[in-house]
């Protein structure tokens, strides 16, 4: 399943899961919300809990590599780590363990000493068949739920004394992949903040050592769309929160600056509205001038709500965005994209414009990290939310944790 196929079928329920590891205000004020129903919570739970068993038997943390890490496998661990935070059920512990382990034992040492994932054309499909490539982008989607795994572990008495030294080994592992990346002159900084670029070398297939353009690395490359940002920028906070390191930190502030700065307002000013990607450097430009991709409003919605994910979590640990961000991406996904009808809820799109009929039934779609701030988006997720479904596989815990969180207004 490539990236596009996953993101057709994620729906309403795929989008929600931005659930960060210390937040402060669960709730605002204005939108203070009725428990969930223990009926809902108890129907929900046991049709996810069936369909996320039989799910696992694919065993994809057995056999995928670089970008399909992100794509294929995290949705499993995101959904085996909120299901511990929803039940404290140490069955999803141990599922989720198993899947790591299986997943990271697969690393191979590449030419720089880093242990990576990669295949032919693993950035997701930009590297020549001349050479294999690991993925920034499913590195960060897979060790952000085992970064905050690893700390339930180590702060959880029972939990440490079976698993200490193997959370400590996944920390230590996410901290090099890091290394890693910012080594190979990865991260460049702009005038508006920073981002993350996708390397324009990798693994020659015939000598095993780095292709020609390593060479070149520091100058090269292609700049990450938004979501891309926003996946890496997730899994840099879930870093600094276990690992309390500024770094971290400070490269997804910077990433955040950079977001909001394309972010531009429309309609007075009430709606937001961004393009799904835009040049960062002169490396995404042509000879001639030309941009290396088009700029505009991408016609998946799914990226969108990846993006919003990133914006809630930013604004969580107090970067960048303000609470009048949030209420405008609010009466963004509500206001405008929303048909105003709670039961088969649809969205358009983030600009209005037509559908394209290769996601004909996600143009838009609800902002799930926003339902803990307005009580008739979590009216919509409530009623449409299905546990069954690929993006309900992680969203349904991640709402069932939440909520129980929000009752206290903290986390």
């Amino acid at each position: 399943m490539k990236r596009r196929a996953f993101l057709k079928q994620t729906g309403l329920g795929a989008v929600g899961v931005a659930l960060a590891s210390n937040v402060a205000e669960v709730f605002s004020a204005e939108s203070a919300s009725i428990p969930l129903d223990p009926n809902i919570k108890t129907d929900w739970l046991r049709r996810w809990e069936k369909n996320l068993v039989g799910d696992a038997r694919n065993r994809y943390c057995d056999r995928e590599l670089a970008e399909e890490i992100g794509w294929l496998v995290s949705p499993f661990l995101n959904a085996f780590y909120y299901g511990y935070l929803a039940t404290h059920n140490t069955k999803w512990l141990d599922y989720f363990v198993d899947w790591t382990d299986s997943w990271l034992k697969r690393g191979i040492k590449e030419p720089d000493g880093y242990i990576g994932w990669p295949k032919k054309g693993g950035d997701g499909g930009s590297s020549e068949e001349s050479y294999s490539t690991d993925s920034l982008l499913g590195e960060a989607m897979g060790f952000r739920p085992v970064v905050l795994m690893a700390s339930q572990i180590l702060k959880t008495p029972e939990l440490e004394n079976k698993y200490k030294i193997r959370a400590q080994a996944w920390i230590d592992l996410a901290g090099q992949t890091f290394e890693k990346w910012d080594s190979r002159s990865c991260w460049r900084e702009v005038p508006e903040g920073g981002l993350w670029v996708v390397p324009e070398f990798g693994i020659d297939l015939k000598t095993g050592n780095w292709s020609n353009g390593y060479a070149k690395r520091a100058t090269q490359g292609f700049s990450n769309p938004d979501n891309k940002q926003n996946h890496i920028a997730r899994w840099l906070l879930a870093m600094n929160d276990v690992t309390g390191k500024k770094v971290y930190r400070d490269r997804a502030e910077k990433w955040f600056r950079l977001m909001r700065s394309r972010m531009k307002t429309r309609e007075g000013g009430k709606y937001f509205v961004w393009n799904y990607w835009e040049p960062g450097g002169p490396w995404d430009y042509k000879p001639d001038g030309s941009t290396r991709h088009w700029v505009g409003v991408h016609p998946n919605g799914g990226y969108y709500g990846i993006d919003v994910e990133g914006i809630v979590a930013a604004y969580e640990h107090g970067l960048v965005f303000s609470r009048d961000d949030i209420q405008r991406l609010i009466a963004t996904n509500r206001d405008f994209m929303w048909n105003k009808s709670i039961k088969g809820a649809q969205f358009q799109r983030i600009d209005g414009g037509e559908t394209d009929s290769r996601w004909e039934k996600s143009p838009g779609v609800l902002w799930a990290a926003l339902v803990p701030y307005d009580e008739t988006l979590r009216n919509i997720f409530i009623e449409n939310n299905d546990p069954v479904s690929w993006g309900g596989m992680a969203a349904t815990p991640w709402f069932v944790a939440r909520e129980a969180a929000g009752q206290s207004n903290k986390l």
